[in-house]
Order: C-alpha cells, then sequence, then structure tokens
C-alpha cells in the first residue's frame, strides 16, 4: 500500500478497509508515516467522515498499537470521559469522590486540544505531578489507593497519543470518527469495565448542535458495547464555561473548593450526575438517589478531598498545593472587567473565552509549546445573572505581554448584555445509554 493513494481516497470519498486503516494508523505510530501525510489524512476524515464500520475499525487499530489492561482483579473498574469543553474540570472533583466510594477509577487523559482545556495540563500545575506512569505503576497504584489519573503509557493506544497531538496542531479535532475512536481506543486499552461520557453542546465544544452530539455518543455507545464495555452519555451544555475558572491552576484551585464544599453550582451538579452514573455502573448504589447521597456525602465527610490529595501524592505532586490552592502557580498581573452599566448577561460565548486563554497561553498553538499554567480567566457573572454597573464580571490572569492586550479583548466581547432578565440555560441536554 501507499499512503499519498489512502489519504487520497478518502479525500475522494472512498471508504477504507480494516486492512488500510490498519496500515495507516501502524505505520504512524511506527514513524514511517511522517506528520504531514497523516495531518493530510485526518483532514480528509474532518471533512469526508467515515462511516460506523471504519470508525470500528479505526479504533480497533489504534487499540492494537499497543496492550489492554485486565483489570478484572480489581473487581468493577469505572472510567469517566469528557469531549472536551471551556473551565471542564470535572475530572478532577468526580474521580476522587468516587474513589472515595470505593469503587475504583483508572483514567487515562489527554491534553488540551484547540481551545478545549487538558487534564493532564491542568494536572500539571501541581509541582512534580507525573503523568507519564508505566504499566506496571498504573496498575499497582490502582491497587494501592484506588485511583489512578495519568497520561497514556507507551504500552496503551500509543496511536492515540501521537494523534492527539497532531489532530490540536492541524485543525483536525472536530470529527466524529476521530474523536469516538481517540476516547474509546483509550478507554478500550485503559481495562475499565463501564465509562461515563460527558459529550459537550454547544459553541465551547466540537459537537456544536444536539443532533451532532448524540451522533457521537451512539457512536461511542456501540463501540464500547462491541468490546464489552457498558457505557453512558450524558449531553451537557457548553454554551458557556463550565464553572468560573477557565486556565490550568484556576481550575485545580476551583476544583479544591468544589471538594471542600464551596464549588460553582453548574460545577457542583454535572459532578453529582456524573458521580452518581459511575456509582450505579460499578454496582455501589442500587438508584440514583442513593448514588447521589453517597457523592454528596464524600464532599461533606472531606473523604473526597483527602482522595485527590492520595492521589497527587501517589503520582509524586506536592501535597501542600492540594491544602494550601494559594500555592498554585499565579500569573503576575489580574486585570479586572468590569460592567459599563447594570445589565443581564446575556450570552458568554465559550469559544472566545477558550481562544482568549490559548492566546494568554493556558494552551496551544501549535504542536509542543509549553504551557503557562498560571494563566487564564475567571468568570464572575455566568449567563442569566445581573451585574452592577462597575461590577467586576470577569478577570484575566496574564503574564504581561504586549499580546494579552488582544487577549483581555477578546474575553470583554465574549460578553453579550440585556437590559431584560435572562433565563439560564439547562445544563443537561439528554441523554444515550447502552
Amino acid at each position: 500500500m501507499r499512503t499519498v493513494e489512502l489519504v487520497e481516497k478518502k479525500r475522494d470519498g472512498g471508504r477504507l478497509t480494516a486492512a488500510e486503516i490498519a496500515f495507516l494508523v501502524d505505520g504512524y505510530t511506527k514513524g514511517d508515516i511522517p506528520d504531514y501525510q497523516m495531518a493530510a489524512f485526518c483532514m480528509a476524515v474532518v471533512w469526508r467522515g467515515m462511516d460506523m464500520r471504519e470508525t470500528a475499525d479505526l479504533t480497533a487499530a489504534m487499540v492494537a498499537t499497543g496492550e489492554r489492561l485486565d483489570l478484572r482483579r480489581f473487581g468493577r473498574v469505572v472510567d469517566k470521559h469528557s469531549t472536551g469543553g471551556v473551565g471542564d474540570k470535572t475530572t478532577l472533583v468526580v474521580a476522587p469522590l468516587v474513589a472515595a466510594c470505593g469503587l475504583p477509577v483508572a483514567k487515562m487523559s489527554g491534553r488540551g486540544l484547540g481551545f478545549s482545556g487538558g487534564t493532564l495540563d491542568k494536572l500539571e500545575s501541581i509541582a512534580g505531578y507525573r503523568v507519564d506512569l508505566s504499566t506496571q505503576e498504573f496498575l499497582a497504584q490502582l491497587g494501592r489507593i484506588g485511583i489512578v489519573v495519568t497520561g497514556q503509557t507507551a504500552d496503551l493506544a500509543p496511536a492515540d497519543g501521537k494523534l492527539y497531538a497532531l489532530r490540536d496542531a492541524t485543525g483536525t479535532v472536530p470529527a466524529i470518527p476521530l474523536i469516538a475512536s481517540s476516547i474509546m481506543s483509550k478507554k478500550i486499552a485503559a481495562g475499565a469495565n463501564a465509562v461515563v461520557l460527558d459529550v459537550k453542546v454547544g459553541r465551547g465544544a466540537f459537537m456544536k448542535t444536539p443532533a451532532e452530539a448524540r451522533r457521537l455518543a451512539r457512536t461511542m455507545v456501540a463501540i464500547g458495547k462491541a468490546h464489552g464495555l457498558a457505557v453512558t452519555c450524558e449531553l451537557t451544555d457548553m454554551d458557556q464555561p463550565l464553572g468560573r475558572a477557565v486556565g490550568n491552576s484556576l481550575e485545580v484551585a476551583e476544583a479544591i473548593a468544589t471538594l471542600r464544599g464551596g464549588g460553582p453550582p453548574d460545577l457542583v451538579a454535572l459532578a453529582r450526575i456524573a458521580g452518581a452514573e459511575m456509582l450505579l455502573l460499578g454496582g455501589r448504589a442500587r438508584d440514583r438517589a442513593g448514588a447521589v447521597r453517597r457523592i454528596d456525602r464524600a464532599i461533606a465527610d472531606g473523604s473526597g478531598l483527602a482522595k485527590l490529595r492520595a492521589l497527587v501524592v501517589a503520582q509524586g505532586g506536592d501535597q501542600r498545593m492540594i491544602d494550601d490552592p494559594g500555592r498554585l502557580p499565579r500569573a503576575p498581573h489580574v486585570e479586572m472587567l468590569r460592567a459599563s452599566r447594570t445589565a443581564y448577561v446575556r450570552r458568554i460565548a465559550a469559544d472566545a473565552v477558550g481562544n482568549a486563554s490559548v492566546r494568554l497561553g493556558a494552551g496551544r498553538e501549535k504542536k509542543g509549546d509549553p504551557i503557562d499554567h498560571r494563566t487564564g480567566i475567571v468568570v464572575h457573572a455566568k449567563i442569566g445573572a445581573r451585574v452592577e454597573r462597575g461590577a467586576v464580571f470577569a478577570e484575566v490572569h496574564h503574564a504581561g505581554r504586549p499580546a494579552d492586550a488582544a487577549a483581555i479583548e477578546q474575553v470583554r466581547d465574549a460578553f453579550a448584555w440585556s437590559a431584560r432578565p435572562v433565563a439560564r440555560p439547562k445544563l443537561v441536554l439528554g441523554r444515550v445509554a447502552g
């Protein structure tokens, strides 16, 4: 086979065979196929798509580049994944809460894609935190403390590790086959029995409409079912940032505050929903009401925060940053944005806020860019809130570079105002289960 011929075949709308897809995935993983050719293939998929059979073959090919863990010795193990959004730090809250309820959580996370922040980038705000555990370390830690949140090891779905970074830097993120295969190859390889997925919908998500989100959810449920996983997908709003904080260390601090019982309402609500679903799939609760009570108790008694501390310590992080979030990296400058008149927040363009955070250094403009963990945005007023003239509606944490001025204005312009009251948007838009 020749790579260029397969790229041209997909470019022209052809359907690739399982062997052809395996050739591309295996060749790119081994370094035989260069970035530029694989980027061209990914762009062809963005434009032409893949059918369900091709998507399943792509997922299987990515899993086959590494090993698949067998976690049966740990009992029922659950995982949670979000398709990515602005300010989405839910994993940092939910994983410790569920683990504190006695259900093992084994999670392989990723880095930021486009304006969507990555869990690994957030965790690396904590000095010393290791995201490169070996398979042996992964298994040992899961057995010891019941929770692991790490990057892909060299042995688990290595194809996705390379493709993930390439897609981020080449504008090829928003394609359902690429998103579904990326997420599900990691879930399958990591060995969990059940997965709760959060499919984001709106301006700040890769899926802009509920119809697109449902198609992605159904694709991932079908892939999971074919590989023996129980999968549930929640469809949640991403027309505005989740919570208040956008940016790595800012989001870690907000996650800690949430585990202490002081989180923003929408983040708390989503953590309760996802956490309860994980407990149900993991067989640790008889009904949804009981599952929610267990999550609430893990917040109230501090066991969720203690589990986050144990996770950080186990992976080499500085636990003092959990006990005192003031030790987390801080930007040297904070610009307060104030309302020019008394009004209600009508819109917060999540994509504009996310892109501004990238320009500030909280995300990557191109593959391999360093992250400035200090920078980001804090949203003080969400959609529907009434803001008095002169009150702060957002703050921008920046490094003080001349280019930061444009990002600050981008945040300001992301807000639209109304003289009349505005309804608050729904958080949960739907559900797809296997």
